[in-house]
């Protein structure tokens, strides 16, 4: 570590901010570059080896039992019973926590995932990967001394390696972290995130086997004739990205909820996956390879070990086969991580928009003369789903371009990815995964002024090196209060030691001329009630709203217990804000 900081203040020395911001992204990149490499390895042989086992046709679906198990066991045994998983918990330290990261981040979600998905939890690894790829960029600047704005920063760079990692996507990986991440964007941040996001991709085309890459090949063309048909998509991908979200946080919050130990909840949920694969096997895993047929228009049969499929006939048992597995794709996800599971939601939308596709181009082939490419249809409705779920238009769009290797569907793209945005956008402002927390004021959203004031915390703005007096005295105990302090106001505090009211000096300066009444007069008489009480759990936008509706320049902050704490100065709040809007620079400013 010591040879690490040496290093460091060399290059500061000799290197430009800008310069040295770029080294250190390049270093984040390979981090989480190498990180996403191994979490997706160890997935792949995972499950490569449960299917190598020699075990009986069905005794596969119990490894997800085990999978949860290990991962409840790990999380209780090594992280205190509970983790902050997924995009959420990067948001909330990028507003809440100055953007610092706990260094156990960047090694819990790779070991908690990796059991999860690869013992065949119906999640995926793209959210952990964020998680951890943030967590890298957080401790790198730490290590590194880089300000809030530069870690804030690093963050979005370790995400954005990790996402171009996991699907050799450059573009995306850098699209992801400014729209999901980066809630303001100045225009030299591109070319850190851009580094990061292609040192994070050079690992994956260096590292990764073929096998293990999610990339198709375009079997047919874009016809401009299907574009209706492709407005008609989007439509259905907003709907059924609204219902993938209400099902999946339903379904997750009510196993969550169950009153039960975590191991029993664990075994409990490993045995509804287990029922639920057993009717519908696409469903085990991240299910990337069933995904692939599909997109690649070969998914001709499947495993019907109901018998109920086949009775429709092997065309409408495969639309009716996709269009259920659509439907309890959400409830399969909501399962495993309200278990005690570790995933998210990336992968699951784009396998429920891959068959949503599928299902929709089977069904019109059936029903009509029009022929529609599947394959295609499959790919555009991945990316309608995941711009839906993930509030990320720009990079499903991306994302899809890049993995079949062009601009083929970047038309068919953009039309899909937009309606189903704008039709999600309509009936709920945020994600599922952030709308508590923005609805808290936990997260930062596209607000400026906003986002400012939840970046400060209440406490750093507390004073609380004021006096304070008790109810029961005399004006004469006051003023000697007032000779050894430098303020113009005081709490007064009731014989509980609860806070009663405040005495300002400009009140009182007329009776500070007569001292022979400073034993008849009381604090009571002298005491008035603040404007409005401040709580110590108060956010700042509670404290903003309340300083333009009293127009006060202090407020007293009290405690559960009604005790007081100290005051909060408007004049101190808007010398924070200010502070913080001038370190909003461009990264090219030499600081």
């Amino acid at each position: 570590m010591k040879l690490y900081h040496h290093t460091i203040q060399f290059l500061r020395s000799r290197l430009s901010r800008m310069q040295f911001i770029m080294v250190i992204a390049t270093i984040t990149g390979l981090a989480s570059g190498l990180v996403a490499v191994l979490l997706k390895t160890l997935v792949h042989h995972l499950q490569l080896w449960i299917k190598e086992m020699p075990v009986s046709d069905f005794a596969f679906l119990l490894f997800p039992v085990v999978g949860l198990l290990i991962t409840v066991a790990i999380i209780n045994i090594f992280f205190g019973g509970q983790i902050e998983k997924g995009i959420a918990m990067v948001l909330k330290a990028i507003a809440r926590r100055s953007s610092f990261i706990p260094l156990n981040h960047t090694y819990l979600h790779v070991i908690t995932s990796s059991l999860t998905v690869g013992l065949g939890g119906s999640v995926g690894l793209e959210a952990p990967i964020v998680a951890t790829g943030s967590a890298i960029g957080s401790n790198v600047s730490r290590i590194s001394d880089l300000n809030y704005q530069e870690r804030t920063l690093l963050i979005a760079c370790g995400a954005a390696a990790g996402i171009a990692a996991v699907f050799n996507a450059p573009i995306a990986g850098v699209i992801f972290a400014v729209e999901v991440l980066l809630a303001e964007t100045v225009v030299s941040y591109f070319i850190p995130l851009i580094i990061s996001s292609v040192v994070g991709a050079l690992c994956s085309k260096i590292i990764l086997a073929e096998a293990s890459l999610f990339n198709f090949v375009l079997k047919q063309s874009f016809d401009y004739k299907n574009v209706p048909f492709y407005i008609l998509l989007g439509i259905f991908a907003g709907f059924t990205s609204l219902y993938y979200a209400r099902i999946f946080k339903g379904t997750e919050k009510k196993v969550h909820g169950w009153n039960m130990k975590s191991y029993s909840k664990a075994a409990v949920g490993g045995m509804l996956l287990l029922a639920i694969y057993f009717v519908f096997p696409p469903l085990f895993g991240e299910g990337y390879g069933s995904v692939k047929l599909v997109a690649n228009g070969t998914f001709k049969s499947f495993s019907d070990n109901t018998r109920f499929f086949s009775l429709l006939g092997e065309n409408w048992g495969i639309i009716a086969f996709t269009a259920f597995i659509v439907l309890i794709k959400p409830v399969a996800a909501g399962i495993t991580i309200g278990a005690g599971g570790n995933g998210g939601n990336f992968a699951p939308s784009l396998f429920a928009g891959s068959y949503l596709g599928f299902f929709f181009s089977k069904i019109l082939n059936s029903i009509s003369w029009i022929q529609i490419p599947a394959g295609n249809f499959s790919l555009v409705g991945m990316a309608g789903v995941l711009s839906g779920v993930m509030y990320c238009p720009l990079t499903a769009i991306f994302l899809i371009a890049e993995i079949t290797n062009g601009y083929e569907l970047f038309i068919p793209l953009m039309i899909v990815s937009s309606i189903s945005f704008f039709i999600v956008k309509s009936y709920e402002p945020y994600s599922m995964e952030t709308k508590k927390l923005a609805m808290e004021g936990q997260i930062f959203t596209q607000k400026k002024e906003k986002n400012i004031l939840t970046s400060i915390r209440l406490d750093d703005m507390l004073q609380d090196n004021y006096e304070s007096i008790g109810l029961d005295k005399k004006l004469k105990q006051l003023v000697e209060v007032i000779k050894r302090s430098e303020k113009n106001i005081y709490a007064v505090a009731d014989n509980k030691g609860k806070f009663a009211g405040i005495i300002e000096l400009n009140d009182i300066k007329q009776k500070l001329f007569h001292p022979d009444e400073f034993d008849k007069i009381s604090v009571k008489a002298l005491m008035k009630r603040p404007a409005a009480i401040l709580l110590q759990q108060h956010d700042m936008h509670t404290v903003m709203e309340k300083f333009d509706v009293t127009q006060s320049w202090y407020l007293p902050v009290l405690d559960n217990e009604g005790k007081f704490k100290g005051f909060i100065s408007k004049t101190k709040l808007f010398n924070k804000y200010r502070e913080i809007l001038a370190e909003q620079g461009d990264l090219y400013d030499e600081g």
